[in-house]
């Protein structure tokens, strides 16, 4: 072989082999550098993260195939008709019927008859129609109420049948019938004896009662 075909080979081997040599000798001098680094950063390297387990969800199986299916109930097919004859029957002769019945003429209905006339209301009873007779006979009355504290005369007065006035006539009581006095219109506005009780004067509005009682029944 000539040298000229040899020449490439040799020099791309002669390049490799530098390289290499190159490359070992940089590595033996960088190596005691990097292994310090190495400690270095194991020294200051934080402890790697808990990893905590996920529960996975169970898995459900799938239902089988056969537990989907519905069972599907297969209805009856249709029974055809029996199919008519076509055959027509005989038809009956029929006779002709004839109305023999008598025509009898409707008679007129009849008018209908008036309504009877309302009948007129009962005379008002002429005695409970008057007008009641007065309570009272007209006239001035007196009469006499007694009590434990002494004895009271009432005068009552009447005309048209209603009492127009009232009073105390006599006192002869041990207490004042200035007590009482206003007891008075009271026997004209109730038309009647009674009248409302007083305090601390029980004795004496009891007097005048019976007395107003006495003139009244007086005036019947």
């Amino acid at each position: 072989m000539s040298d000229h075909s040899t020449r490439p080979t040799r020099l791309l081997a002669l390049g490799a082999a530098a390289v290499v040599s190159i490359y070992a000798a940089g590595f033996d001098r960088t190596r005691p550098a990097a292994r310090r680094l190495a400690e270095e950063d194991a020294a200051h390297r934080r402890p790697p993260a808990e990893v905590r387990a996920v529960a996975q969800p169970p898995v459900t199986a799938a239902p089988a195939a056969t537990d989907v299916v519905e069972a599907v109930e297969v209805a009856p097919a249709p029974t055809a008709a029996p199919a008519k004859s076509l055959v027509a029957a005989p038809v009956a002769s029929v006779a002709p019927v004839v109305d023999t019945a008598p025509v009898v003429d409707s008679a007129p209905s009849p008018a209908p008859s008036p309504a009877p006339a309302p009948a007129e209301p009962p005379a008002a009873d002429t005695a409970t129609s008057a007008v009641a007779p007065p309570k009272w006979r007209d006239g001035t009355y007196s009469g006499w109420g007694n009590s434990r504290h002494g004895s009271i005369e009432a005068t009552v007065t009447i005309r048209g049948g209603k009492i127009t006035e009232a009073y105390i006539s006599r006192c002869e009581t041990r207490y004042s019938c200035s007590w009482i006095e206003h007891l008075q219109i009271q026997v004209v506005d109730r038309q009647g004896p009674e009248v409302d009780f007083v305090s601390g004067a029980t004795q004496s509005v009891n007097a005048f009662y019976y007395a107003v009682v006495e003139a009244l029944a007086k005036a019947k």
